[in-house]
């Protein structure tokens, strides 16, 4: 007899060993019909796969974010089906599933093009229809591998004789063609309705620049074609809010192959910057931040001592002088102990509350850089907190409050929280890990925020939170960070007075709220779609004359903006008043102001704002107050 659980607590019981698609069936028609997989004591199997002894299941739908996935990677073998059948020489290597969708690297003689990329997903289409069975095969390896040298798939030959010999394969076949996979995957073709294919990329064979090159597709894969419809949607709005088409469409920056990773700021887009960290600022001064700046170099000694060298060396720039080997800080905390230890402190300073606008570097791999969202120097609004063990719950729970305060001004209120636990690769016992962790989490439960758990995802000095955000698309950014770091003060020789005279050593904090400042420039852009709010905006108002007659009342008003603090600028260019508007508009200022002999008589503008919206003619000490208030407030209603 096999007892069942089902999620709802009820159990049936079966003579004997019985499949997890026998069970859907049992419960219902529907249920077996929409069934994809399932979860057998937490583990994803197949729908064949057969229950020998009583256990806790559920059954795996297209509704399940369990069964999108094993339709992405259901169609990646359907992907690799189809090339196979289109270009029969073609080798295929892996093919895994990724965020919203799937990719499979392929060898062949020549590049695929876009109308092969056609083809393919022509051929998918129709391999998908034929609603093959899709079956799991067990082989020993050896004989695994030879059979797919005898077909001339080298890669996946080289793939299957690197696992252990005493280890049985797993291969899926579906009609004619079978691939190496531990699975699971969807019971037919049948069930692969809804995809495409997106791009053709290049990548090395096991990621290595030494191997081949090989061919990727990219393809996304969905439960429901409405679900589809809208990714690919969001994939075109995206792509016009580019913050790196849309830095040179606006002057913002640009990037060039002479630093790479490193961004040249415009005048505009450093007003940008100016207006973040100038805000940022201000965070640290109101609560009890004392600003500090630290050596850009710092001897390869210091690295040893944080564990850095070790640890993190491959990332880092190094450089050497006199017979001193030197590196470029890729993070401020050890400079920020080295203030810390200039003087002896006291138990009363504590908390102890350093901020720093910290210029970084770090040689990150040419693949991954993106525009200002992935660079190699950069700055991030850096904090660390010197504190006592029994302080850290408190300064992370207030710490979590006003990280919510800053986002909410600009623009950002759907906040994800997880906590990232030790990874493999760190320093520290257990026993300052355990409470290093446990504090994490209590700071979010009095927080009353909902998490998640990141087992092996923390640095390898401390567990840390990370905050992601949601923008207007719905897109997700890891911004914000709060890590606790037992080891780090303790290897650099932090020492504070305590209440009974003795040397202890501090606990560090480590806290950034929008983290590098290039890159929460990058997320600002895309967020507003380059429309950015009017506190933010490196052009708040133009003031553009109709005729030459009413250019120095124009002048005037600009004048009078700036002296209030704006950022104004005076159109007097011989040009129609429509032509003006339309540039302009183009720019996505907030505010054009239009005045011609009628305004210039009566004090008034005329006001547009951003998106056409006619304000219509008012004073201008009144335009004036009314920009005040919505710079005070920060008003960020994402315009495009």
């Amino acid at each position: 007899m096999v007892n069942i659980q089902l999620p709802d607590g009820s159990v049936r019981s079966y003579p004997e060993p019985v499949s997890a698609l026998a069970v859907a069936t049992s419960i219902g028609a529907g249920l077996a019909k929409a069934a994809l997989g399932a979860r057998v004591d937490g583990e994803l199997v197949d729908l064949s796969h057969v229950i020998q002894h009583d256990a806790q299941i559920s059954i795996v739908t297209g509704k399940d974010a369990d069964g999108v996935d094993l339709i992405r990677h259901s169609t990646a073998h359907l992907l690799a089906y189809a090339v196979k059948e289109l270009f029969p020489d073609a080798q295929v290597t892996i093919g895994p599933v990724i965020e919203n969708g799937f990719y499979y690297d392929f060898s062949y003689k020549r590049a695929f093009t876009p109308e092969d990329l056609a083809a393919i997903e022509k051929k998918m289409a129709e391999l998908a229809a034929r609603d093959l069975p899709v079956t799991r095969e067990v082989w020993k390896r050896d004989a695994a591998v030879e059979f797919f040298k005898s077909i001339g798939e080298h890669y996946k030959a080289e793939i299957i004789a690197s696992i252990p010999a005493n280890e049985d394969i797993s291969l899926y076949r579906e009609g004619d063609f079978i691939d190496l996979c531990r699975g699971p995957h969807v019971p037919s073709t049948g069930r692969l309705k809804v995809f495409k294919l997106m791009k053709l990329a290049g990548a090395y064979w096991r990621g290595d620049s030494k191997n081949e090159m090989l061919q990727r597709i990219y393809g996304t894969a969905w439960a429901k074609k409405e679900d589809q419809d809208a990714y690919l949607h969001m994939l075109e709005e995206a792509e016009k809010r580019d913050h790196r088409k849309l830095g040179r469409l606006l002057d913002l920056f640009h990037m060039q192959d002479e630093a790479p990773g490193l961004v040249f700021w415009h005048p505009k887009g450093w007003v940008i910057w100016q207006q973040v960290e100038q805000y940022m600022r201000r965070v640290y001064q109101d609560n009890g931040y004392q600003e500090v700046k630290a050596p850009q170099i710092l001897d390869r000694s210091l690295w040893e001592k944080t564990g850095h060298w070790d640890n993190y060396r491959e990332n880092m720039f190094t450089t050497e002088s006199e017979n001193r080997a030197y590196a470029l800080k890729p993070m401020n905390c050890p400079g920020h102990i080295q203030i810390f230890n200039a003087g002896l402190h006291s138990y009363r300073e504590l908390p102890l509350r350093y901020g720093e606008f910290g210029q970084c570097h770090r040689n990150e791999p040419s693949g991954s850089l993106h525009g200002i969202m992935r660079v190699r120097g950069f700055t991030q609004d850096d904090g660390h907190i010197f504190c006592t063990e029994d302080q850290i719950l408190a300064e992370c729970t207030a710490y979590t409050s006003l990280l919510q305060r800053v986002y909410a001004d600009f623009g950002f209120t759907d906040i994800i929280y997880k906590v990232a636990l030790r990874p493999d690769k760190r320093v520290g016992s257990d026993e300052v890990w355990d409470k290093a962790e446990a504090a994490l989490i209590e700071s979010l439960r009095r927080s009353g925020c909902e998490y998640t758990l990141s087992p092996g995802e923390g640095a390898f000095y401390g567990p840390k939170i990370e905050y992601t955000l949601k923008d207007s698309l719905g897109r997700q950014w890891q911004c914000g960070t709060m890590q606790v770091d037992f080891s780090m003060p303790a290897r650099l020789g932090a020492e504070y007075a305590a209440e009974d005279n003795t040397r202890r050593v501090p606990v560090l904090l480590h806290r950034a709220i929008v983290g590098s400042l290039e890159r929460f420039i990058g997320m600002l852009i895309e967020h507003f779609a380059g429309a950015l709010p009017a506190w933010l905006a490196p052009v708040q108002v133009v003031v553009c004359n109709i005729a030459d007659a009413s250019a120095p009342y124009a002048e005037e008003v600009v004048l009078m903006l700036k002296k209030q603090g704006f950022r104004a600028i005076a159109d007097l260019r011989n040009e129609k008043i429509t032509y003006k508007i339309r540039e302009h508009s183009v720019q996505k200022l907030p505010y054009i102001l239009v005045v011609g002999e009628k305004e210039m008589h009566a004090g008034t503008v005329a006001v547009r704002a951003r998106g056409g919206v006619d304000l219509g003619v008012i004073p201008q000490i009144e335009f004036a107050n009314r920009l005040q208030d919505e710079v005070l407030r920060r008003s960020n209603s994402p315009t495009a």
